[in-house]
């Protein structure tokens, strides 16, 4: 598939300059893939019977985990560089994946013909609302009745906060960057800050289950993916000790549907039903 125009270069250029592979080694990324893990294994078919499609798989992470539980998986993804490394993860398996270039508003599969679809990256690499909705609803599409729908946020909230934590609040371009994205969503790294997640889309947690509503999705919950667990001054050493990690996993999980405690959380993943 050609992805010339559904993609932007700069999303692009970041994603062929970076590490996804890396990211989820380093910092919070081990409680994210840890916690994602969790969310999606709670909907998944039984007995590792059953199709997923991975749309915005990256380099085949979740796809290779997908697939050692048993489930036919199809990963999609508009980076060329993504489907080499994911080619690659899935041909070293027993049941490899397959891994597709392509894009979330076309999706390459028949109707009724998935089990479940999870929207890693294109709710927050489209800006464009009606580019979001069409996505969704694409995912709608090829899902069989009864089919569920995972779908991968940033919070609006997610740089304000990081970024009062880590004192780069006042660094140049920072400040109106995080006042875009509070009262747009619209996150627009400066040139200052090299490196930072290209051109994207921040939620809010209300505005995310809208739109699916809108999209005409059965909405089923929502969830912090973080939550607020890593503010721990000390997260990282309480990480490290195995009584402090199930403390803080203990507060995770009685707060993880706290709407009112939700933008706290960087990540966010919504959980909706084709009816």
């Amino acid at each position: 598939m050609n992805t010339e125009k559904l993609i932007s270069p700069e999303i692009e250029n970041f994603y062929t300059q970076t590490s996804e592979e890396a990211r989820l080694q380093l910092g919070l990324g081990p409680l994210e893939f840890e916690r994602n893990k969790d969310l999606i294994q709670r909907y998944l078919p039984k007995a590792g019977k059953g199709i997923v499609v991975d749309v915005g798989g990256g380099p085949g992470i979740y796809s290779e985990w997908l697939a050692k539980l048993g489930y036919t998986v199809h990963l999609i993804d508009p980076v060329p560089k993504h489907i080499k490394q994911a080619t690659k993860r899935a041909n070293a398996l027993k049941k490899p994946f397959k891994a597709t270039l392509g894009e979330a508003q076309q999706l390459a599969f028949a109707d009724e013909s998935a089990d479940i679809v999870i929207l890693h990256g294109p709710l927050y690499h489209l800006q464009d609302k009606q580019a979001r909705l069409k996505a969704i609803i694409e995912a709608k599409r090829v899902l069989k009745k009864n089919g569920i729908i995972l779908g991968f946020a940033i919070n609006y909230a997610a740089s304000t906060i990081a970024g009062l934590l880590n004192g780069f609040m006042h660094e140049p371009g920072f400040l109106d960057m995080c006042k875009r994205e509070l009262l747009s969503g619209i996150h627009t790294p400066p040139a200052s800050m090299p490196g930072s997640l290209a051109e994207a889309y921040y939620h809010k947690p209300t505005q995310l289950i809208e739109e699916f509503k809108e999209a005409g999705i059965e909405f089923i919950n929502i969830y912090a993916v973080e939550g607020l667990v890593w503010l721990d001054k000390k997260y990282f050493e309480s990480r490290a000790d195995a009584s402090k990690k199930q403390a803080l996993t203990d507060l995770l999980s009685i707060t993880e549907n706290d709407l009112s405690l939700l933008a706290l959380s960087p990540h966010m993943m919504i959980a909706a039903r084709k009816i």
